[in-house]
């Protein structure tokens, strides 16, 4: 602090001195002015070569600098006026950084310390002990400006002292808060983005011309592009809006934010349903600042609201069976019976004949797709037992590429990882399931084709999936696909793929279909190797004994 005092007071002495207005040096000694600017360069190099044996005792250096500052001070007023020298208020630069650096009491002390240096060399010049260098008042008028000196300078350094370590300990209080309130601002917008990246719901943020300026990690699985493509890029092109779309939806005043619209989403090639809504953003005046976009993918949800009809349909299909099999089954079996008496009786002819046994031959079948029916409608007692899934899968391909199904035309391949899973199921049901949906496929490619079977263990659950490059389905007969009676093949009952999505309800599993007209299809059935239901000190039976007992 002193060098920025001394040293140009020191230059402007030296230029007097060159000018011949004040002798640069005394009579034969060095001038004092010279000695304090050498001891203020002295004491500047001390205190920095003090500061890294000292880094730990901050008020040790700190107690050092400042009475090497008091006693410069103290120089510096005996040499220029002594009790009238205007550099006695230099001591108040001292005690104001020291409230700065150190607390209240340290500043008193520092502040008394001044005071004493201060009153210690009025005393010494007034009794004569010390030289005066230029001497400003004699007689009387000493003895008052001495005391009004001291009285002054001791009101002066205590207020500044109290002054000064008050704001002080207000500015470090405010920069304490103001640190904090930093702090706590940034935890803030860690949790705020922490929040907003794990909500599942996609989220834009865009301002009143529609350009995108926040996007979640949610936003970019279900649009398939990065925050940084979104980032400054108009909404519409992320693929939720066109944009007269969202000038249009943007454009009302009175918008609801629980308005909620659907569109579709390309994805990869796919298209992808996804249901928004659009909201406002206000500043703290009710200001419009911008638009928030939140969205969420409806594929999921359309997938279980489909399985959903699909059981309200089996249920209603369920309570009809037991009526409808037995009003038809027992006249059925009726007319079967009078018709083969009628073929029997030798006096029926050849024509009348042929005919009866076209009303024998549709009987049968009726009485087929009756049975059949009747297995969807109201399936036997599940046998549950311990058997290798994936052993029985091999055995049916085997059968399956040895069977009058096959042509040679017909490509198929197995897939089995790994080759030994077991699992608590009815074998006879899973083997159900393989045939049902391994004659579709080959029905699915008349003309030949490829039929991959594939049969997989993963965690809890075995993956039993089979790919065709057959005809495919449209979308309207993915949606009949588990109807009772639809069938897609001349001469199919319709029921088989029904029973393969009960049987998998029925064994907590699930059953999923990829398909498009005219480039095949995959169906994948998804069965428990543990049913849920049960218990933990089940005992299974072995798979013969079940087979047994049940024929």
């Amino acid at each position: 602090m002193i060098t920025s005092v001394a040293v140009p007071y020191f230059l402007l002495r030296l230029t007097a001195a060159r000018e011949g207005r004040v002798p640069f040096f005394g009579t034969g000694t060095p001038d004092l002015l010279l000695l304090l600017a050498g001891a203020t360069y002295v004491a500047s190099l001390a205190y920095i070569a003090l500061l890294r044996p000292l880094a730990r005792r901050a008020v040790l250096q700190a107690g050092i600098q400042f009475g090497g500052d008091l006693l410069l001070i103290t120089g510096l007023v005996y040499w220029f006026g002594g009790i009238a020298s205007p550099f006695s208020l230099l001591y108040l630069l001292v005690i104001a950084a020291a409230a700065v650096m150190l607390r209240r009491r340290a500043t008193f002390w520092v502040a008394t310390a001044a005071y004493a240096a201060y009153a210690a060399l009025l005393l010494a010049l007034f009794q004569g002990w010390l030289p005066e260098h230029q001497p400003a008042v004699l007689g009387e008028e000493r003895i008052w400006r001495l005391t009004y000196n001291l009285a002054v300078h001791l009101f002066g350094f205590y207020a500044v002292a109290l002054l000064t370590s008050h704001l002080a300990q207000s500015a470090s209080r405010s920069e304490r808060a103001l640190a904090e309130q930093r702090d706590s601002y940034a935890d803030l917008r860690v949790a705020h983005r922490d929040v907003v990246q794990s909500i599942p719901s996609g989220l834009l943020t865009t301002d009143l011309a529609g350009v995108v300026t926040g996007a979640n990690r949610a936003a970019e699985e279900i649009l398939g592009c990065s925050e940084r493509s979104l980032l400054g890029a108009h909404v519409a092109e992320s693929g939720l809006f066109s944009r007269e779309r969202w000038e249009l939806e943007s454009g009302g005043e009175h918008r609801s934010a629980a308005a909620r619209s659907e569109a579709e989403v390309e994805r990869a090639g796919t298209k992808l349903p996804v249901g928004y809504s659009l909201g406002e953003i206000t500043d703290a005046h009710g200001r419009r600042t911008g638009f928030l976009v939140v969205f969420q993918d409806l594929s999921e949800w359309r997938r279980l609201q489909e399985e959903v009809r699909v059981k309200d349909r089996m249920a209603a299909v369920g309570e009809l069976a037991a009526g409808l099999a037995h009003e038809v089954g027992n006249p059925l079996a009726a007319i079967s019976g009078s018709v083969q008496m009628l073929s029997s009786d030798p006096g029926v002819d050849p024509s009348q004949r042929q005919l009866l046994a076209i009303v024998h031959r549709e009987s049968q079948r009726l009485d087929r797709t009756i049975k059949g029916f009747l297995r969807f409608a109201r399936p036997r007692d599940r046998a549950v037992v311990e058997f290798d899934i994936a052993h029985l899968v091999a055995e049916h391909f085997e059968l399956l590429r040895n069977s009058e199904e096959t042509s040679p035309a017909h490509r198929l391949r197995l897939e089995v990882d790994p080759p030994s899973v077991a699992a608590l199921a009815d074998p006879d049901q899973v083997s159900q399931i393989f045939w049902n949906l391994a004659r579709n496929a080959l029905r699915a490619m008349p003309e030949g084709g490829e039929l991959l079977v594939r049969g997989e263990g993963r965690g809890d659950t075995y993956r039993l999936a089979f790919r065709d490059s057959g005809r495919g389905m449209s979308s309207e007969q993915r949606t009949r696909l588990f109807q009772p009676f639809q069938s897609f093949f001349d001469g199919g009952t319709g029921l088989g793929m029904a029973i393969v999505y009960r049987i998998a309800q029925e064994h907590g599993g699930r059953v999923q279909v990829e398909s498009t007209a005219g480039s095949g299809s995959t169906i994948t059935v998804e069965l428990p190797l543990r049913p849920p239901e049960l218990a933990t000190d089940w005992t299974p039976e072995p798979a013969s004994a079940a087979r047994e007992e049940r024929a």
